[in-house]
């Protein structure tokens, strides 16, 4: 069924204040996200900690175990290979966490308050209550 047509709406252009708000809270959402995230990877894990020597070696195992497996056992294996290799590769890199901690404490309270974020729901995330209290975001909201 066709639409009728309506009065047409004039399109406006955005205004700079309103493009530069945009902007402004894309940038605190990349540096919210960014800490988050450094904060989740560098989050310890349950179980033995691997090392790059404990990589090498169960790399060197899944050669061994290459050469004799099955199809099925070769995907799987090749696999593990890939994500080890990328894990290694990736070990020795150091994450600028304090780089990211200083932009997220610049953000996180106007981030917050606009997108109704609580100090306890920022705790929840991870964020530690030395960094709220730099960033400015007490307790006293929730």
């Amino acid at each position: 069924m066709p639409r009728e047509k309506t009065a047409s709406r004039s399109r406006r252009a955005m205004t700079p204040e309103h493009k530069a708000a945009l902007a402004k809270g894309r940038e605190e959402g990349l540096a919210v996200r960014r800490y988050l995230e450094v904060l989740e990877s560098s989050r310890p894990r349950r179980g033995r900690r691997r090392t790059p020597a404990s990589m090498q070696k169960k790399l060197a195992a899944i050669e061994t175990q290459l050469a004799s497996a099955d199809p099925l056992s070769r995907l799987h294996l090749l696999q593990e290979k890939k994500d080890l290799e990328q894990e290694l590769s990736s070990a020795g890199e150091e994450q600028d966490v304090s780089g990211l901690e200083k932009q997220f404490v610049k953000v996180a309270k106007s981030y917050g308050e606009r997108k109704g974020i609580t100090y306890g729901t920022w705790r929840a995330a991870g964020v530690s209550a030395a960094v709220l209290q730099r960033a400015g975001i007490s307790r006293a909201r929730g």
